[in-house]
């Protein structure tokens, strides 16, 4: 029997985070980056969907292969693939050379989604995998929004392109933690060669997995098309500067984090479908009441302060309601292929992320200057996801020692 190394779970935290943090880490930038280049705010948008659809490819490359050659070697690779793509967008004088190396930089940051998840059902199994997932959830929830935090005040103190210098040094740091301190955990005589034909036959066919997969889809699709379409909505429309946006995510953060600790709380006496119904449920609470008031506003005067206050409350509570939804997502989605895990991982991350980009490029479509189409369309997302839940995922308790 191979005894595998536990890994530190604050290393998968920042391999995961990371490609996280870079989605959106440059989302207070768009409108100055549509004046720089030159080219329409729509088109700016689309740079998160870019990064998203490349995101999807490159899990399908990343876990078929670490299957086959390990985990730890794969994660470099993508860390270097990553920061070429980073050098890149900091290069970029126009907004095709900017979506390109956005590309790459998905290409390889997309080790940290498909791999992050691999690595923890290698090392963990029962209740410890639910609870590395918490905290792999709040990752996938906390990073990102962090990231405007972080670029608001790179890009007004030092210009939009210093925020791909801060990701280049981020990630020279993090391969160099992963050289010295990460375990290989899947070793070669636990490899097999499985047919990503044949699991994915048998996923396309598994309504629960279909349904997890437009759940953590839409949940995300809910927060990237806020980071897309939020910062001409908080600063072009209602006034706020850049580095005040970005601030606004320091409250959303934590409320993100309180989340997953009421996730990881509740998962002590509620199974963790139970768990991820409630957190639907604070989703669709916080994205009616959004609406709702929004819509009053159209009757009622209001000011733009009050109207900031209204936006980052309403994504305060959507979030704290993602973090609870797409942990508990996350870790049953994949309770029946343990055998085949990285393959399993990135099919299931090609799926989400096809889904998140999808959403990211509606909300693009719906952009019109106006406050209306982002908080309708968070609503009906929330709608969407609960009619998934009762379609495709059964009432039986999701048993993580699967």
């Amino acid at each position: 029997m191979t005894y595998v190394l536990l890994p530190a779970i604050w290393l998968i935290v920042l391999t995961v985070g990371l490609p996280q943090l870079s989605e959106t880490v440059y989302t207070p930038s768009l409108p100055d980056i549509a004046k720089s280049l030159q080219t329409s705010d729509a088109l700016v948008e689309y740079t998160l969907t870019i990064y998203l659809f490349g995101f999807a490819i490159g899990t399908l490359f990343w876990g078929k292969l670490s299957d086959r050659i390990g985990r730890k070697p794969c994660v470099l690779a993508g860390l270097f693939l990553f920061i070429v793509g980073c050098v890149g967008c900091y290069l970029s004088t126009s907004i095709t050379e900017l979506m390109f190396s956005r590309l790459v930089q998905a290409l390889g940051g997309s080790i940290g989604s498909v791999l992050g998840q691999a690595i923890c059902r290698d090392a963990f199994q029962g209740p410890a995998l639910g609870r590395v997932y918490s905290a792999i959830g709040s990752a996938l929830a906390l990073f990102p929004a962090l990231g405007p935090v972080v670029g608001g005040f790179i890009a007004e103190h030092y210009g939009w392109q210093s925020i791909f210098l801060f990701l280049i040094a981020f990630g020279l740091i993090l391969a160099a933690l992963v050289f010295y301190r990460l375990p290989e955990t899947h070793p070669s005589e636990r490899r097999q060669r499985s047919s990503i034909k044949s699991v994915a036959k048998q996923m396309f066919f598994d309504k629960r997995v279909i349904g997890f997969g437009l759940i953590v889809g839409g949940c995300n699709g809910i927060m990237f098309s806020y980071f897309a379409e939020g910062s001409f909505y908080l600063i072009e429309i209602l006034g706020l500067s850049p580095s005040n946006y970005g601030l606004s995510f320091v409250a959303i953060a934590v409320s993100t984090m309180l989340g997953g600790i009421v996730s990881k709380k509740l998962q002590a006496y509620r199974t963790s479908q139970v768990v991820m119904g409630y957190g639907l449920l604070v989703i669709l609470v916080g994205a009616g009441l959004f609406s709702l008031l929004i819509l009053l506003q159209a009757v009622v005067s209001m000011s733009n302060p009050l109207l900031i206050v209204i936006t980052v409350a309403s994504q305060m509570t959507i979030m704290f309601g993602v973090c609870m939804t797409t942990s508990n997502a996350l870790a049953g989605a994949l309770v029946d292929y343990k055998t085949c895990v990285g393959t399993a991982s990135s099919l299931f991350g090609f799926i989400y992320y096809c889904i998140i980009a999808l959403f990211t490029f509606g909300v693009g479509n719906l952009h019109d200057g106006t406050l209306y189409p982002m908080p309708l369309y968070f609503l009906a997302i929330g709608c969407f996801m609960l009619f998934v839940k009762k379609m495709t995922i059964q009432q039986a308790p999701i048993n993580l020692n699967a």
